[in-house]
């Protein structure tokens, strides 16, 4: 099947193809070219469409999945990255420009949950990843503060890349990850047990074991670009089967077994950013990458970005 399919998949161990991962779309569908620097992608299900981020252009786009237009959300926007939703539908945005982790309600007011740690105001969050207690997990690297593309040049009052937590009660900021050169992606395992987090600079995704009061163990090494050359970790995804997506910027999107085992990739004409998961049955794969949003729909289905257990 590899060899029928050289434009999209490429096979590196036979668990590609047994898991269904080369199932589905022959081929990518672009749904919306035009952006500087597309990230962050997020579907939402009582609206069917994809809200995702055009960071340069301080905006945010919103793609409906019954009509296929495209029109603008929000702008402008904090120069937004990434986007999730929490376990009432509401929409989590890191604002890198406004230094901010924000939270859209369901009547469109904004409510800001984190922009200081410690008294001091937060770098640029990243990228955000939502408990199924309610606790927000975000990174928080300097991208928005190095120059005044993504955001606005300045220097970072915490002086270092963290990981942080928004305890769900209180709100207080937490930081539970430190030592990275640039924290990107983050996605918890299904059972909650362990987060993921990609580093861009250092070329790692990092694995941290998760206990019960909200703190982490030592994060061991779980995929290293160096690998593949080309490839640098944005932001991360897991499907049903337990395999892991990593946006790997100019070599595609990476999928690891869950032995950390490359076993395959998807070949993406421009620099992907981002990825996720939706459509009725969370088997198509949303991808931004540089100027585009694309989708795939696969034989694969992804899990919910908030978490196992019910929602409202």
């Amino acid at each position: 099947m590899n060899s029928e399919r050289p434009a999209l998949y490429e096979m590196f161990d036979d668990r590609f193809r047994t898991g269904r991962c080369m199932s589905g779309d022959a081929g990518l569908e672009v749904l919306y070219t035009g952006c500087r620097w597309a990230e962050g992608p997020v579907y939402m299900p009582a609206w069917r469409q994809v809200i995702w981020s055009d960071i340069p252009n301080d905006r945010m786009l919103r793609w409906d999945e019954e009509t296929g237009a495209v029109g603008v959300f929000r702008r402008p926007a904090g120069h937004t990255n990434g986007n999730t939703l929490d376990r009432e539908g509401r929409l989590i945005t890191c604002e890198q420009g406004n230094r901010r982790v924000t939270r859209t309600e369901h009547d469109g007011t904004v409510t800001v949950l984190a922009d200081r740690w410690q008294g001091k105001r937060l770098n640029s969050p990243n990228d955000a990843a939502v408990k199924s207690d309610g606790s927000i997990w975000f990174s928080d690297p300097d991208f928005g503060i190095t120059s005044d593309y993504e955001g606005y040049r300045a220097e970072s009052e915490i002086g270092a890349n963290n990981v942080y937590r928004i305890d769900p009660g209180s709100g207080s900021v937490h930081l539970v990850a430190d030592g990275f050169g640039a924290p990107n992606g983050l996605v918890f395992s299904a059972d909650e047990r362990q987060l993921f987090v990609s580093d861009t600079r250092a070329g790692f995704i990092r694995v941290f074991g998760v206990r019960d009061d909200g703190t982490l163990s030592d994060g061991e090494i779980f995929a290293e670009a160096a690998a593949r050359s080309a490839a640098r970790f944005d932001n991360l995804r897991f499907d049903d089967g337990g395999r892991l997506w990593a946006a790997a910027m100019d070599d595609g999107v990476h999928c690891y077994d869950p032995d950390g085992t490359l076993i395959g990739r998807l070949d993406i004409p421009e620099t992907v950013a981002n990825i996720s998961w939706g459509g009725a049955k969370r088997n198509r794969l949303f991808i931004t990458a540089q100027t585009s949003l694309y989708s795939l729909v696969m034989g694969v289905t992804g899990t919910h970005p908030t978490g196992p257990g019910p929602r409202p």
